[in-house]
């Protein structure tokens, strides 16, 4: 963690980063997240000043699929989820053919008790691992299965941001997503992404997916059960299996969060702290808290997969 003392106010913080920037930016590289503590960010408006002097071009937030408040000006909430539930360890889209390559989490109101946004280091996740769950993710990557409804999860509308039949074909078809109309109107869509990348800077490998966050088997039992008998495994509204259609095994899921816990680190936020996270490097999740929490987050220097060096070529498919 990085302490800062002695800045008056907002403009003095933007001329600091300004000046550390290059030093900042080595540093990330070689831990995957820093903290900085003491800038004076109290508001909306202070969190995009500082944004503007780290994020010279900002990544939106596609293929939307947790609750966010957007508030303006490229600001958004960290996520919408209820405080009660935590948030499993995910580099943000991984699932998309652009992601963020930077994101900038700040404090401005700090829970009473947890809340913490952990992060972990996907270069010790990937070494963690048995050797055959990363021969498997090597040669097969990681398939994503969704399914859309009005009332449960996020809708395909606000996912794609279009009421649009025909536009949310476009992007599925641009994008390299197979998709099918449902009954009722309703949307199911299948990629196959790769699950283990290079970093385009540092040439490292990475285990960067949302395989273990949206597996079926992450679900609280009650909760998984319902769905299930509800809905069935092929309609739940998320899922994930190996790219070949190998299901994810309890003993698998296991595996992947302690190599993921190994490798964590958290810092109770306080009001003011800043948060850089090199999204390839670093995943991050939530921890679950009490009282009042105002976590924001920009995200920022788009990064193409087909720069990632990919292990597998990724593909629209119903596997």
């Amino acid at each position: 963690m990085t302490l800062v003392e002695g800045l008056a106010d907002i403009s003095d913080a933007r001329t600091w980063l300004e000046e550390v920037r290059p030093k900042l930016e080595e540093t990330l590289r070689e831990r995957g997240a820093l903290y900085i503590r003491g800038l004076p960010i109290d508001s909306i408006e202070a969190f995009a000043e500082i944004r503007d002097v780290l994020i010279r071009e900002g990544t939106p937030y596609r293929e939307k699929a947790t609750p966010r408040s957007d508030f303006g000006n490229g600001v958004f909430s960290s996520t919408d989820l209820p405080a009660s539930q935590p948030i499993q360890m995910h580099n943000e889209n991984s699932y998309t053919l652009t992601f963020p390559g930077l994101l900038l989490f700040a404090c401005l109101t700090a829970p009473e008790e947890g809340g913490a946004t952990p992060v972990a280091d996907c270069r010790k996740v990937l070494n963690a691992l048995p050797p055959q769950l990363r021969k498997k993710m090597r040669g097969t990557g990681w398939q994503l299965t969704r399914c859309y409804f009005d009332h449960i999860s996020t809708d395909w509308q606000t996912a794609f941001g279009t009421e649009d039949r025909a536009q949310a074909e476009s992007y599925c078809a641009e994008n390299l997503i197979a998709h099918a109309w449902r009954d009722e109107g309703h949307l199911r869509t299948s990629q196959v992404r790769p699950g283990i990348v290079r970093h385009p800077s540092t040439g490292e490998e990475v285990w960067f997916n949302h395989l273990a966050f949206w597996n079926e088997w992450a679900l609280d039992e009650e909760v998984r059960g319902t769905l299930v008998d509800e809905f069935g495994r092929d309609n739940l509204p998320f899922n994930t299996a190996f790219g070949d259609g190998t299901p994810l095994t309890r003993e698998d899921l296991e595996c992947i969060q302690a190599a993921y816990e190994a490798a964590t680190v958290r810092v109770t936020w306080q009001p003011g702290d800043l948060m850089l996270v090199d999204n390839i490097l670093s995943a991050h999740g939530r921890d679950p808290f009490h009282g009042d929490r105002k976590i924001v987050v920009a995200m920022g220097q788009p990064i193409a997969l087909t720069d990632c060096r990919p292990t597998v070529v990724p593909s629209a498919v119903f596997v």
